[in-house]
C-alpha cells in the first residue's frame, strides 16, 4: 500500500463565476479563493485519505508553505519534496454556476525535475510500492523508465493531454487513467468508451486501463475483461478535484487487496461526495466517510456490471 508520486503542486487561485468568460470579455468574479491544488497533490491527498502511505516527490517553490503544510494535514509523507528558489504552479479556475471549471495553469517548479532527482527519490522510496504521476511534471517518460527498470509498479494519469503523452513508454506502465477526451486523443477515436476502449486495449495488453466517463461513470479493463459503473446523482458545487479523488481512491483500494468491483464503487462514491463541496484537496472524504455514507444509503452507488 505504498505510493510515491512524483506529483504536481500547485497554488489554486478559484474564481466563482455565473459563466465562464469568453474572448475579448470583462467580468467581475463572485467571489475569489485560494487553495492548495495541483493534480499530484489532489491525488496524494485521495490516495492517503483512502488508507494509503503516501510519499510526495517533486520540487516546491519559495511559495510553497502551505502546500507543503496541506499534505503533512492530510497524512502524506513529505521527507522526499525538494525545496527550490522557483516559484511554484499555480492554476487559475473559473468555476461556473453549473459546478463545472475550466483551468490555465503555470507549470512552476513542477517543470523542474531532473534525473539526478529522479534516481535519488527511487533510491530512498525503495523496492515496493507504486510510482504515481501525471502529466503535470517534465520527464514523466524517464520517470516511467527508471521505475520500471527497478521491478516497481507504474500509474499515469495522463492530464492533462498533449502530444507527449503519446511519446511516453506507455508499454511499461501498471495502470493508466484517462476521461473520455484524453482517452479519445490518446486512442485516436470518438470520446467514447465503445471506440476508445478496444483500440488503447489494442495498443497496450498488458496494461490496466480506468477511463473515466464523468456522469456516465467509468470503465475499468483489466486481464481481458471489462468492468463498467455509472454515476451517482449528487447536487455538484464544484467538479475541481472529481477525477483526482477518482484516482486516488481507486488506486488505494486495489492496493490494499480489495476487490477490482468494490475499487470502482469506493471511488465513484468519493469522486460524488467530492463535488458536492467546493474547493481541491479539501473537498476529499476519508475512506471511513465514504463508507459510511455508502452503508447509510445516502448515497445511491450503482452497481459493478462485468463483460
Amino acid at each position: 500500500m505504498r505510493i510515491l508520486n512524483f506529483g504536481s503542486l500547485n497554488i489554486d487561485y478559484v474564481y466563482r463565476v455565473d459563466s465562464f468568460i469568453r474572448p475579448g470579455e470583462t467580468k467581475a468574479s463572485k467571489s475569489l479563493s485560494v487553495n492548495c491544488g495541483g493534480k499530484g497533490l489532489n491525488q496524494s491527498v485521495a490516495a492517503a485519505q483512502a488508507g494509503c502511505t503516501v510519499l510526495h516527490a517533486g520540487k516546491i517553490g519559495r511559495d510553497g508553505a502551505m502546500l507543503r503544510e496541506k499534505l503533512t494535514e492530510k497524512g502524506v509523507d513529505v521527507r522526499l519534496l525538494e525545496a527550490t528558489d522557483g516559484l511554484c504552479g499555480n492554476a487559475i479556475i473559473q468555476v461556473d454556476d453549473a459546478g463545472q471549471n475550466c483551468i490555465l495553469l503555470f507549470g512552476g517548479t513542477n517543470r523542474e525535475l531532473t534525473e539526478e532527482m529522479i534516481e535519488k527519490t527511487l533510491d530512498a522510496f525503495g523496492s515496493e510500492g507504486v510510482v504515481l504521476m501525471q502529466n503535470e511534471t517534465n520527464l514523466v517518460g524517464t520517470i516511467i523508465e527508471r521505475a520500471h527498470a527497478r521491478g516497481l509498479k507504474t500509474a499515469l494519469n495522463a492530464a492533462p493531454m498533449d502530444k507527449t503523452v503519446a511519446e511516453y513508454p506507455l508499454d511499461k506502465l501498471d495502470y493508466l487513467f484517462v476521461n473520455e477526451v484524453e482517452g479519445s486523443e490518446l486512442a485516436g477515436t470518438a470520446p467514447t468508451a465503445e471506440e476508445i476502449v478496444p483500440v488503447l486495449t489494442e495498443k497496450y495488453p498488458g496494461l490496466d486501463i480506468v477511463l473515466t466517463l464523468g456522469k456516465n461513470g467509468a470503465v475499468y479493463v483489466s486481464g481481458g475483461k471489462k468492468y463498467r459503473i455509472g454515476s451517482c446523482t449528487v447536487n455538484a458545487v464544484d467538479t475541481t478535484a472529481a477525477g483526482d479523488t477518482f484516482t486516488g481512491f481507486f488506486l488505494g483500494a486495489v492496493l490494499s487487496g480489495k476487490g477490482r468491483a468494490e475499487a470502482l464503487r469506493l471511488a465513484t462514491a468519493a469522486s460524488a461526495i467530492c463535488v458536492t463541496r467546493p474547493g481541491a484537496a479539501d473537498s476529499i472524504p476519508t475512506v471511513r466517510e465514504v463508507e459510511e455514507t455508502i452503508a447509510s444509503g445516502k448515497l445511491n452507488v450503482p452497481e459493478v456490471t462485468e463483460a
